[in-house]
């Protein structure tokens, strides 16, 4: 499905320029227009999903195993000191469009977290046994 206001899916569909550099019948990378390192890219499912658990299986193994093809890539092209593969649901879901990024790192890039302290209110055991409940009956 494809949303008509959606710049990822008018870029997978020719209707917006970009740089891509690789596309199938299941997804599209392209250059980031605003990337963290020279040779940022974006995986983009041809399909129109808002998060990673919207994705059908099919879509999903593609595009973790074209993130790790494209850091073999990027280690060739730029020779890094390593790489981040990212992705963001949610809210953070900047675009609408579920997409994953992926770029070459430096020590001296700057590119870092940033988060408030977690004030652990909870232990640990609390917060994995919750977790594991939750992913048994998933």
């Amino acid at each position: 499905m494809k949303n008509k206001d959606c710049v990822f899916c008018k870029i997978v569909n020719k209707e917006e320029p970009s740089n891509i550099i690789y596309e199938d019948k299941l997804v599209c990378c392209f250059l980031d227009i605003d990337p963290i390192n020279e040779g940022h890219v974006l995986i983009v499912p041809k399909e129109h999903y808002h998060d990673i658990d919207d994705l059908d299986d099919e879509t999903l193994l593609r595009i973790t195993k074209l993130s790790a093809k494209l850091t073999k890539v990027i280690k060739k092209a730029f020779n890094p000191d390593g790489y981040t593969i990212m992705q963001n649901g949610g809210l953070f879901t900047d675009f609408g469009h579920y997409h994953m990024h992926v770029f070459p790192r430096y020590i001296d890039d700057e590119f870092g977290w940033t988060c408030k302290n977690i004030d652990n209110k909870k232990s640990f055991d609390v917060v994995k046994e919750n977790l594991k409940v939750i992913l048994q009956e998933l």
